[in-house]
């Protein structure tokens, strides 16, 4: 299991994935599950990932030989919009799926997968896009302008509370690493590190990205200071008279 949230803010984006694909008494796996493609004064293109490891990484590696091999074919580097760049995204995993889903499905093993995708391309706004395991996909709006994929029932109460396209870029990151430390208190299955990249409307390049892991000051403040406030709160709450 994973969990990954992505924010379109009028301020910029918010991208953050954890890195554990696997959880048990004998066996931790980290994978990063966000990729970045980039081309300085161009555009900015970020992936998160859920699902089936093997389907997401085959998927992306078919954008990876896309772009190796020049302009003969559509991919994350020529697209002309964002729009275009979820669209391939979605061609890609249907690829991957219809070539070893089968496979999978003869094993019992799971073969869905999810991709959040979103960034900017000069001369449109940022745009961020739901690419569903079927390879169809939607996009954020004012109303709805976060997707999370994975373990998502834990970390949204806060985002919901929250996040609104008029929050700050770091109110947003705030906001994600609170999300991220309340799925992590309630699922074992994800887990640190935590990949954050932070971007900023019309930059068309990548100045924050950061790995968080268990010696981040910033994140052992935040997880005990919401905990204990969390606490403060509720002590705070007068008792039902109804008892």
């Amino acid at each position: 299991m994973t969990y990954c949230v992505a924010m379109a803010l009028d301020a910029g984006m918010i991208f953050a994935s954890d890195s554990r694909t696997n959880a048990g008494v004998d066996h931790i796996a980290r994978f990063s599950k966000m990729r970045v493609f980039a081309e300085e004064g161009a555009r900015v293109v970020v992936t998160l990932s859920s699902g089936n490891l093997s389907i997401t990484q085959n998927a992306l590696s078919t954008m990876d030989q896309r772009i190796r091999g020049g302009d003969n074919q559509l991919h994350f580097m020529n697209a002309p919009s964002m729009f275009d760049v979820a669209r391939v995204l979605g061609d890609a995993l249907r690829e991957v799926k219809s070539r070893d889903g089968a496979y999978l499905m003869q094993n019992n093993i799971d073969s869905s997968a999810n991709f959040v995708v979103g960034g900017q391309i000069r001369g449109e706004p940022p745009r961020l896009f739901h690419v569903y395991s079927e390879g169809n996909f939607i996009e954020a709006t004012p109303d709805t302008c976060y997707f999370q994929i994975g373990e998502t029932k834990y970390g949204k109460p806060i985002i919901d509370r929250v996040v609104t396209r008029r929050t700050s870029l770091p109110e947003a990151v705030k906001c994600t690493i609170v999300s991220f430390d309340s799925t992590m208190r309630s699922n074992i299955s994800v887990g640190l590190p935590i990949d954050l990249l932070v971007y900023e409307t019309d930059a068309l390049r990548v100045r924050m990205q950061r790995r968080i892991d268990e010696s981040d000051p910033y994140f052992r403040m935040v997880h005990t200071q919401w905990g204990e406030g969390l606490r403060r709160v509720f002590g705070q709450l007068p008792d039902p008279d109804w008892t």
